[in-house]
Order: structure tokens, then C-alpha cells, then sequence
């Protein structure tokens, strides 16, 4: 709990205008949320739920605001979700509430918002720069998403399995994550410009900043997602195109090894032939079958097949 937005005065209690930061919150928690603030607790589930959509929702005694904000996910192969971060605005406290710890409202780390020099006590600027935030944290995200783009491309090129194919497939997951939830909060940001809460000029430029950070984020994401869809493809018969190299590699090297087993063979049956009786048969037919093989090599690398 905090005394103001910006997170300088931590306090005990709650008192009006103050700020509370919920994280991952334990049934005691969330049953003093509900009890002891009055709030609902089908929307505190809702909140919760990894699937919840953006939206606004107005009653006479709060307004609840939930946005998507980018994480980053440990074990589980795709490096980057979306999570909702639900915002309840009363005219006691502003409460914000979270499944998880992230880096819009780290729990562990004094308030993001410290580096304003000057407390912030508008909720409306307070939203917004937390819209505003979850951009920027969007573009940052989807840096380093097409950094391990560029590393699994690499790799993809010499490539013969489906490992590295799978890890292009989950940044496009990341991405396809990223897009539908940019555009949901679009959606919400458009309704908090028409909801007339916005009245003072900083906060209308606030809101004018978050719109382009975040129409800036969803066509980054939506240009990465159009090129790994491309090289996605491209990429696939690449693998198949390695693979057909290696297959044709090995089949010449066994047309090549042919050639001094037949001649084995020939000379090696139980039939009479001019040379049964010669000392230099030994020697003459392994140089033979060296020398068969070395024109098969030529021939082979005159076709440009080795």
C-alpha cells in the first residue's frame, strides 16, 4: 500500500487516494479484497483468468479497467504471454491486481513511477502511464523476440530437423500473443478518450503518447509475425532441400564403394579365370578397383554431384 501513485510513502492502511499493488494474492488476500474492500469476486476471478479479454466497467461505487500486459515465461518453450492487469478506481483507493509478478508494476522493486520527481494523485494519469508502459515493455519484448529470430535463422540454414522449425514456431506464438492483445487494449484505450474522464491537457497528451506507443507496438509485432510466416515457409523447404542433399551425398558414396565390392566379387568366384595363377593379381586388382573408383569420384564431381 502505498500513499500515492508514485510509491514514495509506504503505508499500513488504507486511506483515501492511496494506491495498493496486489500480486499473485493467496485466498486470505483475496478474501480480505472482498471482504474488507467491497470488491466483487467474480471480477477479482476474472482478473485472474489467463484468458481474460481488455474491457471497462462501470458501477456507482468503482470502475474497473483491465488491460494486457507482455510477461516473460519460464519453462514452457515460448518466451513471452500475455497476462491481464485488472485496475479498480473507488473514491477510497485506487487498486491494481495481477496473477503474476511483472515488470509494469514489479511487486519486488520500489514503483516504476518513483522516477517522475513528483507524486502523481490523478488515477486517470496514472492508467494511462501504466498503458503507456505496457507499450514501451511491448516494443522491448519484441526486440528480443526478433534477436532469437535471427539466431534460430542461423541455425535454420544448415539445419535438418524440425528442432529449430518448432522454436520459430513458438516466437510466432509470442507474436500472435502480442497482437490480439495490443489491439484489445487499443480498444479500451479508444473508450477511456470517448468516456470524457480525460479533462486535463498533460493527461490528453498522455493519452495522444500511448495510442502511438501502442499503434507502434501492434505493427512491429504485426511486420515480424508477416516475415516469420514467410520464412517459416521458406524455411521448411530448406530443411527438406538439406535433407535431400545428405540423402544424395550418401547414395553416391555407395555407388562409389559399389564399384570395388563388384569387382571383388568377380574375381572372388569359384571359376577359372587368366589371373589364378598370377602373383600380381592381388595388387592388380585392388589398384583396378582404386582406379575404377577414382574415375567414378571425376565423373561424379564433372556433374557437379559431390
Amino acid at each position: 500500500m502505498f500513499k500515492t501513485f508514485g510509491g514514495y510513502v509506504e503505508i499500513d492502511k488504507p486511506q483515501k487516494g492511496c494506491w495498493i499493488n496486489v500480486t499473485n494474492p493467496t485466498d486470505a488476500q483475496l478474501y480480505k479484497l472482498t471482504d474488507e474492500f467491497g470488491l466483487p469476486s467474480d471480477l477479482i476471478n476474472d482478473i485472474l483468468d489467463q484468458d481474460e479479454r481488455p474491457r471497462i466497467e462501470f458501477d456507482h461505487h468503482w470502475t474497473l479497467i483491465i488491460l494486457r500486459i507482455p510477461v516473460i515465461v519460464e519453462n514452457n518453450g515460448v518466451p513471452f504471454n500475455t497476462i491481464p492487469l485488472g485496475i479498480f478506481i473507488t473514491d477510497s483507493f485506487t487498486l491494481t491486481l495481477c496473477s503474476q509478478n511483472n515488470e509494469i508494476l514489479p511487486i519486488d522493486k520500489p514503483s516504476p513511477f518513483r522516477d517522475q520527481y513528483h507524486e502523481i494523485t490523478d488515477n486517470i494519469n496514472f492508467i494511462l502511464r501504466l498503458f503507456l508502459r505496457s507499450g514501451s515493455l511491448y516494443l522491448s519484448y519484441l526486440k528480443q523476440i526478433n534477436k532469437m529470430t535471427s539466431l534460430i535463422e542461423k541455425d535454420l540454414e544448415k539445419s535438418i530437423k524440425n528442432k529449430e522449425l518448432n522454436k520459430l514456431l513458438k516466437m510466432e506464438k509470442c507474436l500472435v500473443y502480442f497482437i490480439t492483445s495490443i489491439k484489445a487494449n487499443e480498444i479500451v484505450l479508444a473508450k477511456l478518450r470517448n468516456s470524457k474522464k480525460i479533462t486535463t491537457e498533460i493527461n490528453t497528451d498522455l493519452l495522444e503518447d500511448a495510442f502511438i506507443e501502442n499503434k507502434q507496438a501492434l505493427e512491429m509485432a504485426q511486420i515480424y509475425s508477416d516475415i516469420q510466416s514467410g520464412m517459416m515457409d521458406a524455411f521448411a523447404s530448406v530443411i527438406s532441400n538439406n535433407l535431400n542433399v545428405v540423402m544424395k551425398q550418401l547414395t553416391l558414396i555407395s555407388i562409389i564403394l559399389m564399384i570395388p565390392t563388384l569387382i571383388a566379387s568377380m574375381f572372388g568366384m569359384n571359376v577359372p579365370n587368366f589371373m589364378e595363377n598370377s602373383m600380381w593379381a592381388m595388387p592388380s586388382i585392388i589398384a583396378g578397383s582404386l582406379g575404377l573408383s577414382f574415375l567414378g569420384v571425376m565423373i561424379f564431381r564433372k556433374r557437379q554431384w559431390f
